[in-house]
């Protein structure tokens, strides 16, 4: 399956969207050192582009459902670099916050898209299987995309780092518009208006509201531990430097080997057994960052990363697949809850952090994740693999 083009594509596409998405998350404590702001204020960078991607992204499933995949995710893709290049010219806080919210609304063009792209262009278990090998792809974007920005931002600053990221985008963006085939299978939907009936038509589906649910809390979890246990780390007795900082994120590497997986561990426990417990195990890790070892706090992320992924690949293809009708649209609206989950993460995790600091985090992801559970137990139905 990887030697197809269309894999390879779908590949780059998901490492390009995540290159971009959490580049300032391992540079927050350089960030409040340069712009004299508080933790909370330079936690916008991460949010203002997760809240972009949720106002923008049912509307693009719909443009995409009328208009087509391809063109529509690889135009976004070229798109990106603009925002990227002006984030390195920046001169204040503000304005870094308002080229990151750019940046979120050229996103859901491609992964949204992207992921409905392979529900069409692959039956069913071929489909999930590629959405884990498309999930890892992302996490490998999401580790290389703070670990780049930690380790460039140490040596030359943050600026040039920014200037790597648009570079690396636009090298992507050449090879998805040369690897990626024309849709195959799509149906159009006979105009925007049409398709975003469908869409408000998918809110009326217990089992996709319930999924759009899970969505919301897995990025609320992963946006929260993964912002603000840096702030945690830099304190004594840890006191990482920024590129150690962005190194952490070699936790996320653990999806190039978890995401793939998804396919197989479905097929033998079951979508809900196996979100039900890896939510479990996902709890259970975040009590043992209470620790004073880095070694164990480092293994806590790596078990925390892995249950967010496991978690992201069965919502995301359980949508893909249930979904009978304009896909595209469907995905959007998982893709929005799935980002102001994230918006919603960085936020009240902050006041959180602000109130109790990080067993304050601790709690309010706890919560969350104990809710995604009860969705997946009391909704989903199973959908063959």
């Amino acid at each position: 399956m990887l030697a197809e083009p269309g894999a390879l594509a779908v590949i780059l596409a998901g490492l390009c969207t995540f290159l971009d998405l959490y580049a300032t998350q391992a540079l927050l404590p350089m960030l409040t050192r340069d712009f004299g702001a508080t933790p909370a204020d330079v936690s916008l960078t991460v949010t203002a582009t997760t809240f972009a991607v949720a106002l923008i992204a049912p509307f693009i499933g719909a443009v995409s459902d009328a208009l087509g995949r391809k063109r529509l995710i690889v135009a976004a893709m070229f798109a990106l670099v603009l925002p990227t290049i002006m984030i390195a010219r920046v001169d204040g806080l503000g304005a870094m916050v308002f080229w990151r919210f750019v940046q979120g609304l050229l996103l859901p063009p491609i992964f949204a898209v992207t992921v409905t792209y392979i529900g069409e262009e692959w039956p069913p278990a071929r489909a999930t299987t590629l959405t884990g090998i498309y999930v890892a792809a992302t996490a490998f974007g999401g580790f290389l995309s703070r670990f780049l920005s930690g380790l460039i931002a140490e040596h030359f600053g943050w600026r040039p780092a920014f200037l790597v990221l648009a570079a690396i985008t636009l090298v992507c963006a050449a090879a998805v518009a040369w690897l990626m085939p024309r849709e195959r299978r799509f149906i159009r939907s006979g105009g925007v208006l049409a398709s975003s009936r469908f869409m408000l038509g998918h809110l009326t589906n217990p089992q996709l509201v319930a999924t759009f649910g899970v969505g919301f809390g897995v990025l609320f979890s992963f946006i929260a531990i993964f912002t603000y246990i840096d702030f945690v780390l830099v304190e004594p007795p840890f006191e990482l430097s920024t590129a150690a900082l962005g190194s952490i994120f070699v936790v996320y590497l653990i999806g190039l080997w978890i995401a793939p997986m998804t396919g197989v561990l479905v097929r033998r426990l079951g979508r809900r057994r196996l979100v039900a417990l890896a939510i479990g195990l996902w709890i259970g890790a975040l009590l043992l960052t209470f620790g004073k070892s880095l070694a164990l706090i480092l293994a806590a992320l790596t078990i925390c990363a892995a249950c967010g992924f496991v978690c992201q690949s069965c919502a995301t293809s359980y949508v893909a697949i249930s979904a009978r009708q304009a896909r595209s649209s469907a995905v959007g609206l998982y893709v929005t809850f799935y980002y102001v989950g994230g918006s919603a993460g960085g936020v009240i995790a902050g006041f959180a952090w602000n109130l109790a600091g990080w067993p304050g985090c601790v709690a309010a992801v706890a919560v969350v994740l104990a809710l995604i559970a009860a969705l997946v137990l009391r909704f989903w139905g199973e959908v063959k693999a």
